[in-house]
């Protein structure tokens, strides 16, 4: 396929624009659908979408147990935070790209979605599998010693999904063609 010099100096003002975001998986030479992704770029996705997971997750048992719900009210109130989350975090870097509110949140979407699932059903499998994590407290070591445990099975699940993702242009590979 042939581009045009107008095409191709504006490929290659983009690829300029990505210098300092090779952490997302993108190194020189390499295309966003098919391009080889390091570990690294993996986890450092994973790791982003685990810091909004967890944000959202440890507010919503912290709000579910302050009104004194029950476990399962609680337990939807922190996924549904968690997505929310999660989202949010993707949302701030790409509406800094410059991208409208309604694109942004299309992206986010794409992006995201999968990865949060995932670690959602990890993290929530080993709190639900783990005797007395239920029933714990905030104030027990058993609570934050199960969630500790959730979330790190969650991080060691879901990086090679985003790896898989990442190397297909999908996932996080989204939010970096954005990145200027």
């Amino acid at each position: 396929m042939e581009h045009s010099h107008e095409q191709q100096g504006q490929q290659g003002q983009q690829h300029q624009g990505h210098a300092g975001h090779e952490h997302h998986g993108h190194q020189h030479g390499q295309t966003a659908g098919g391009g080889k992704v390091t570990w690294a770029a993996a986890a450092r996705a994973t790791l982003h979408c685990l810091t909004g997971c967890a944000i959202g997750e440890v507010l919503g048992m912290v709000i579910g147990t302050a009104l004194g719900w029950g476990n399962a009210p609680t337990m939807v109130l922190a996924i549904t935070l968690a997505f929310f989350f999660g989202y949010a975090l993707t949302l701030r870097g790409i509406r800094s790209a410059g991208l409208d509110f309604r694109t942004a949140i299309r992206v986010a979407l794409a992006a995201d979605t999968l990865s949060i699932a995932v670690m959602e059903v990890i993290d929530n499998g080993v709190i639900l599998l783990w005797p007395g994590a239920m029933d714990a407290m905030l104030s027990d070591a058993l609570f934050w010693a199960a969630l500790g445990i959730a979330f790190a099975a969650a991080f060691v699940v879901t990086t090679p999904v985003n790896k898989w993702m990442i190397g297909r242009g999908k996932g996080h590979a989204v939010v970096h063609r954005y990145h200027h």
